[in-house]
């Protein structure tokens, strides 16, 4: 695959980390990007495996460092990817994996114009999303509100990306996406 950086992007909620698992999965070759982030550790998160977390003034000296490729203050938290994530996969010819937001996505392509493949995750209607996020319980009314309000504005740039699946059935996603993309990965 000529394209070593492999974008997941979707709506909070819509099953871009899942499917990403799944396509580690099906693909060992794959290397997951572990993004920044300044938000608070989930159970069962590690750091460097899941995220790197950082404080905000560590991720704000990342920043005046050019350490970021791209990065994005969320709901009070910042995420970004790191460029020495990027440069050592690329250096040792691997192909990256990515769960980032849309934003995220679309800034990576812009810098890596060649190198990205980008796949977007939609769910199967902004109502089936909104029971999604309201079922994790991890959000309050307020931040479940501010969550669908980008998740509406996200849908928007679907046509902005590669590939689209509609993830109306999770297994069902997952084997559209593994077979479009191997023939890519295959040939590695």
């Amino acid at each position: 695959m000529q394209k070593r950086l492999l974008i997941i992007s979707a709506p909070s909620g819509a099953g871009k980390t899942t499917i990403a698992g799944r396509l580690m999965s099906a693909f060992p070759q794959l290397a997951f990007s572990v993004s920044a982030t300044t938000r608070s550790r989930r159970p069962g998160e590690v750091d460097g495996k899941h995220y790197y977390f950082l404080t905000h003034d560590e991720f704000k000296q990342r920043i005046a460092a050019g350490d970021l490729v791209e990065y994005e203050e969320i709901y009070g938290n910042y995420y970004g990817t790191l460029r020495s994530e990027i440069q050592a996969s690329l250096d040792a010819g691997r192909t990256l994996i990515f769960d980032v937001d849309v934003k995220g996505a679309l800034s990576l392509k812009q810098q890596f114009p060649d190198q990205c493949l980008l796949v977007f995750i939609a769910p199967p209607s902004l109502e089936v999303l909104q029971a999604r996020l309201a079922g994790r319980k991890t959000e309050d009314e307020a931040q479940l509100a501010r969550r669908m309000e980008r998740a509406r504005e996200e849908m928007d740039y679907r046509s902005r990306f590669d590939i689209v699946v509609v993830n109306d059935d999770l297994e069902r996603a997952v084997e559209e996406l593994v077979g479009a993309l191997g023939a890519k990965l295959a040939a590695e």
